[in-house]
């Protein structure tokens, strides 16, 4: 059975509808809680997936960060061993950085439902294309990254022309957070209210919100899970 691993930061912040997909294509997934202590893997020996999740540490620096150097060693050997690989939020930094980019400081926090618009770039790409012109997206971030040598720029903001992001074939970087459902909104806006400037409106919005996105949502998780099963994207 192909097997994926999913590196966790914390609670409010689990891989949902990621671990969802996955399962549906068959997919075994192991969960790697880097909050109560569990060691990030060394190598991708006998890992076919990669998924690192967000947090609110940041990724420029080991304070308060302990497993940050780890998870770059092994986003670095994904990367160089062609695993398909999906960093979200913090997990995209982390990503870019592996792959020689840099992460930095944004404009403030973007928090809460918005968009981002996908480039001509995306209409190739085998998780994003055919998904028009805008994605609905939860967004929770307050850096960014620049882009790594050779990386292909797949969505942008206003605020944050770096939304999404390709390195090589089969490694994106969502800075959004497209995994969510009803339940992982109320915890994010649980855990991270404080930081919305209407947390409660974030709540409320969600269901239109996760209506508009659900097709997206499904359409590009499950093309990443039949990438790593050992199938085609959709």
């Amino acid at each position: 059975m192909p097997r994926a691993v999913v590196i966790q930061h914390l609670e409010p912040e689990g891989p949902v509808r990621i671990g969802d997909a996955l399962a549906t294509a068959g997919v075994d997934v192991a969960v790697v809680r880097t909050d109560r202590g569990e060691a990030v893997p060394a190598a991708v020996d006998g890992i076919d997936g990669l998924v690192v999740m967000g947090g609110p540490m940041s990724a420029r620096s080991d304070d308060g960060f302990p497993s940050r150097s780890a998870e770059l060693a092994l986003l670095r050997a994904a990367l160089a061993a062609g695993t398909p690989t999906l960093g979200v939020c913090l997990g995209a930094q982390l990503l870019a950085a592996a792959g020689g980019g840099s992460v930095e400081p944004g404009t403030g926090l973007e928090v809460g439902w918005g968009t981002v618009t996908l480039t001509a770039a995306a209409a190739d790409d085998p998780l994003l294309c055919g998904l028009g012109a805008e994605l609905p997206v939860l967004h929770w971030h307050g850096e960014t990254f620049t882009l790594p040598p050779g990386a292909v720029l797949l969505a942008s903001s206003d605020r944050y022309p770096h939304q999404a992001v390709r390195l090589g074939a089969a490694a994106w970087g969502l800075q959004f957070h497209l995994e969510v459902d009803a339940a992982a909104v109320d915890r994010f806006v649980d855990g991270f209210g404080d930081e919305a400037d209407d947390p409660e409106a974030i709540r409320a919005e969600a269901p239109g919100w996760l209506a508009r996105a659900g097709e997206a949502q499904t359409t590009v998780l499950a093309r990443f899970a039949d990438l790593v099963a050992g199938g085609r994207p959709g």
